[in-house]
């Protein structure tokens, strides 16, 4: 990195003991988060139409009235994302309530596939669990198969591992890719580009890698890493775009935050599962870094970042936060990057503490976000109260953080 970067992130270290001080009292609020979690997941399946409760589809005939109760038992990729953010949390708490947490809620959905496969055959797409059929998008499979792969490291079931091997065919032989390889959509426009796939691939395809001890599958997630960053990237602001046009060869009009989330979550997860010796290590590291370097100069001063990161008229959203807060605050952790950008996750981890509120509940998440030629579509994308989107990463961030807390005060 050039020096005067080096130098200008430096300065901000006057202010870090006291950031680390204020930091250290804050860390109980990533419990309420997980503990509002768990009281909110009942690990039933209920009657939409008589709201009756039961333990097990086990003789119900099928309908559409029948779904999992909670959406935290829902196949879906924000609950990839929050069963990795439990596991974190059961190691770096030493609480094995959260681990089993994320083990139980897998082990409902694969109990009930009988029944959930009886339903999408039959034409029934209920959203509790219809993607695991489906597997027509990286969405369906990706994040989900990542949070199955922690829960198989722990409780390594037969079932699950030959799904996951389904999954990593998917990826491998179905999904759509540019000619160069890299992963594309299909929906809502042919052969276009997300930066939230980054996600939703690599870190699967790095934990596939290692489970099974295949490089085809870590020499894939480092090929979708260079190549996003190769078509989303832009130079003159180190941020991200939120999509790439095939067609036109042209990148959409928004910077999001959370797809910027994405993609530096995905990057740190690949760092931590690839090789010392990988000859593209050092290349990742420097996109990693150069990405944190960029979002660094758009955080607000409440220590968030705003829903279009480069916008500070837009309003400041939780989740992108969480993300950059878990990413910085690891790549630190990990040395993969200068101590001195603890202090952005310092900050940024402040900011988040103020969005969670005394239930456990968290503030200002945005909604699912499709891809828009609009930028106001962006602006204007509303936020829900604890919106599941966001959970997973709130989790890993206060996981991350207790980590570096510990990291910073031994060295003091």
């Amino acid at each position: 990195m050039k020096q005067y970067q080096r130098i200008a992130i430096g300065l901000i270290l006057t202010v870090f003991c006291a950031q680390t001080s204020m930091a250290q009292n804050s860390y109980d609020e990533i419990f309420k988060v997980a503990d509002n979690v768990l009281a909110n997941t009942s690990f039933k399946i209920i009657n939409s139409e008589t709201k009756d409760l039961y333990d097990s589809s086990e003789g119900l005939k099928v309908s559409e009235n029948y779904e999992f109760e909670s959406p935290y038992n829902a196949w879906q990729y924000w609950n990839g994302v929050l069963a990795i953010g439990m596991i974190n949390l059961s190691e770096v708490s030493g609480d094995d309530k959260y681990k089993e947490y994320a083990l139980k809620c897998y082990n409902l959905m694969f109990d009930n596939l009988d029944y959930f496969g009886k339903q999408y055959n039959a034409g029934i797409r209920k959203q509790c669990m219809y993607q695991f059929f489906e597997m027509g998008l990286l969405d369906h499979c990706g994040a989900m198969s990542a949070g199955l792969c922690d829960v198989y490291d722990i409780d390594s079931q037969k079932r699950y591992k030959e799904y996951l091997d389904k999954a990593a065919n998917y990826i491998e032989t179905k999904e759509l890719r540019f000619g160069d390889g890299t992963l594309v959509r299909r929906v809502p426009k042919q052969m276009t580009l997300w930066a939230d796939d980054l996600y939703m691939s690599v870190p699967f395809l790095a934990r596939m890698s290692k489970i099974t001890g295949d490089s085809k599958y870590i020499e894939d997630a480092v090929l979708q890493v260079k190549n996003f960053n190769k078509y989303l990237y832009n130079e003159y602001n180190d941020l991200y775009y939120h999509c790439y046009y095939s067609d036109n060869q042209q990148n959409g009009v928004a910077h999001w935050g959370r797809c910027n989330g994405w993609v530096v979550m995905a990057e740190v997860e690949l760092l931590s599962l690839l090789p010392q010796d990988h000859p593209k290590r050092a290349d990742l590291i420097k996109i990693l870094e150069q990405h944190i370097i960029g979002i660094s100069r758009y955080q607000d001063y409440s220590g968030m970042w705003h829903q279009l990161i480069n916008k500070p008229d837009s309003y400041l959203e939780s989740s992108s936060t969480a993300m950059f807060v878990y990413g910085i605050a690891k790549a630190v952790n990990e040395g993969w990057i200068n101590p001195s950008y603890a202090n952005i996750a310092y900050s940024g981890w402040d900011g988040l503490v103020e969005k969670i509120q005394d239930d456990g509940q968290v503030q200002d998440i945005c909604i699912g976000t499709g891809i828009r030629d609009n930028i106001r579509f962006y602006y204007d994308r509303p936020t829900k109260l604890n919106d599941i989107h966001g959970l997973g990463a709130v989790l890993l961030a206060g996981a991350e953080m207790k980590k570096l807390d510990m990291l910073m005060t031994k060295k003091k």
